[in-house]
């Protein structure tokens, strides 16, 4: 009876009946993609500290999670590879723009400039998962562990990472810190944030600004001794 009544349609009517359902998939199917994007840029970059971070090494019994699969090496409480002395040398008081950090995202390298000279050339790996910001921005805080999780478990881009070390955030929750979870550096790894090997993420963070002498955890900038300049471009 229903095919008798629409073939009885004008042939105009009937376009119009079928073109409703698939509009209607189509509207849904946009929404969705939409819902999930706007879900994933809710968690770019590494997600910014908590208010009270100390940036102390955490035990803890939980899994490592990268892109929803576990990570094969917990992170353990690191040995400075640096002598205290070298450490405290490190220390930049009363930095000045003499010291920055360029970051070539189509190379994935990051080069620490002093003066005229390249002082570090580091590979790295940069935003695949959400972009790193383009632009120039200042290390606003230095932790030496810091807790990061994110990303959406129905894309399998979640991530739970206990002690990040050598972090050292520059804008919102984006920041350069050392890698735990893979070696594949040199191409797109992350959330937005600049993975780096840790014993390169562990120079960089005592040769920036502010200073982290030996044995403290946690730095914030000062009018003194403001954050290191960071230019991130393609």
């Amino acid at each position: 009876m229903c095919y008798y009544v629409f073939m009885r349609l004008t042939r105009r009517s009937r376009i119009f009946i079928i073109a409703i359902p698939i509009a209607v998939l189509f509207a849904g199917g946009v929404l969705f993609i939409s819902a999930q994007r706007y879900i994933a840029s809710r968690s770019c970059g590494c997600g910014p500290p908590s208010a009270d971070a100390t940036g102390e090494f955490e035990e803890t019994n939980e899994q490592a999670i990268f892109n929803n699969k576990p990570v094969a090496d917990k992170m353990a409480e690191l040995t400075p590879a640096l002598s205290l002395l070298e450490l405290q040398k490190g220390a930049v008081l009363g930095a000045t723009d003499n010291r920055w950090i360029e970051i070539d995202l189509s190379d994935q390298r990051l080069y620490a400039h002093e003066g005229d000279s390249v002082v570090y050339n580091f590979l790295v790996s940069t935003g695949k998962w959400a972009p790193t910001p383009t632009g120039e921005f200042r290390v606003w805080i230095k932790l030496r562990y810091t807790k990061m999780s994110g990303g959406v478990r129905g894309t399998g881009s979640y991530y739970y990472l206990p002690n990040v070390p050598y972090v050292q955030y520059f804008y919102k929750g984006y920041g350069l810190h050392g890698t735990y979870w893979h070696s594949n550096f040199g191409h797109p790894m992350s959330h937005g944030c600049v993975n780096m090997r840790t014993p390169d993420a562990e120079k960089l963070f005592y040769w920036t600004s502010p200073p982290v002498p030996g044995g403290n955890n946690v730095a914030y900038p000062s009018k003194g001794n403001p954050g290191t300049k960071i230019v991130i471009h393609q």
